[in-house]
């Protein structure tokens, strides 16, 4: 698992598990392991890392670097087939834009669970 992606999701959120089923589903290179982040083995899993996977995705990359939230979601991306619109969305102020958007979703998932 050393050289792959670990992505912490909220498992009892419809919508972040339909998110993270597409994801997998486009992931053909098998760069990543999704995992409900209270499954999430320690290292790399911390007590801050869980309070903060409560509110947001998380990525801890095969080089330890952890992405949150919109950054997250755009690594992903990145690797299952949109990588050009990714890089696009990763410059600010796009980036901006993109992490706005995943905050008012985050904060109202059940809401748009029934959208998805």
């Amino acid at each position: 698992m050393a050289d792959r992606h670990l992505i912490l999701f909220d498992g009892a959120c419809g919508l972040c598990r339909r998110a993270a089923a597409w994801a997998g589903a486009r992931d053909r290179a098998g760069r990543f392991t999704f995992m409900p982040y209270w499954e999430a083995p320690a290292p790399p899993m911390t007590p801050e890392l869980f309070t903060a996977c409560g509110r947001a995705v998380h990525v801890v990359r095969s080089d330890g670097r952890i992405l949150r939230g919109g950054r997250a979601v755009l690594f992903v991306l990145e690797h299952t087939g949109m990588g050009g619109w990714a890089r696009v969305l990763g410059y600010p102020p796009m980036v901006w834009g993109v992490e706005l958007g995943y905050w008012i979703v985050a904060r109202n998932r059940r809401w748009f669970g029934w959208l998805f």
